[in-house]
């Protein structure tokens, strides 16, 4: 995987089914063989979420990541409190629409399958996303989804590619015996539980654990060279 271009982050619109152009931030190797979508919490494509997509661009993939709320509010960006989860539970779950959402997931995905085996990974909204694109869309080489809150209740049919799932134990958005029923129901799919809680892999939220996000990073980087590569 050549990392040799410039890696110069920029937010390049991609052209949606309907002509909505989503603002996605794209950054890594442009000659780059292999690509990772980041998708994001309820909060945008903030600035953790581009730290994320940065880590990966220097992995050696170009990367992208979405502004899946640009079909409600271009551009928004959200804080960690009260007001920024409240506002970003409304955009996620009730002002945009799953199917529509999925639609231009799928255009974000195919655009960035011209670098080669596209990989996806998801936090929060965005893990529920993440497993929603490995089992229903195409062009999905592999998949990391962290803590996807509605993920167990999505057991009905398998992912299409190779998954790798990321729970925490002290999450109550997401109860361990509903994370360990989803194990039994789809065993092909490989569920790591973690000593945290909901958002553990985020260093700007109070339930941030470096050790548990440094293991579920690593897990993922090598979950990803394997099938990428």
């Amino acid at each position: 995987m050549s990392a040799s271009s410039d890696t110069t982050p920029e937010t390049l619109p991609i052209a949606m089914s309907d002509g909505l152009e989503l603002g996605t931030y794209v950054v890594g190797p442009e000659d780059a063989t292999a690509a990772i979508v980041v998708i994001q919490e309820i909060f945008g494509v903030n600035s953790h979420i581009r730290s994320v997509a940065d880590g990966y661009a220097l992995a050696g993939y170009r990367v992208y990541a979405p502004q899946l709320f640009d079909r409600v509010e271009p551009g928004i960006e959200l804080s960690y409190d009260e007001t920024g989860m409240s506002t970003g539970i409304s955009l996620a779950f009730e002002q945009l629409k799953m199917p529509q959402t999925l639609e231009d997931l799928q255009r974000v995905i195919s655009h960035a399958g011209r670098n080669g085996k596209v990989g996806v990974v998801g936090f929060c909204f965005g893990g529920l996303l993440t497993w929603l694109a490995a089992r229903d869309l195409t062009g999905v080489a592999a998949a990391s989804a962290y803590y996807g809150g509605g993920v167990p209740a999505q057991s009905n049919a398998p992912a299409q590619c190779p998954t790798i799932l990321h729970f925490g134990d002290a999450d109550t958005h997401i109860p361990t015996q509903d994370v360990e029923r989803f194990r039994q129901e789809r065993p092909e799919t490989t569920v790591y539980r973690y000593p945290a809680d909901h958002g553990f892999n985020c260093d700007q939220r109070s339930a941030f654990d470096a050790e548990c996000a440094k293991l579920a990073h690593a897990r993922t980087l090598e979950f990803f060279s394997k099938n990428l590569r």
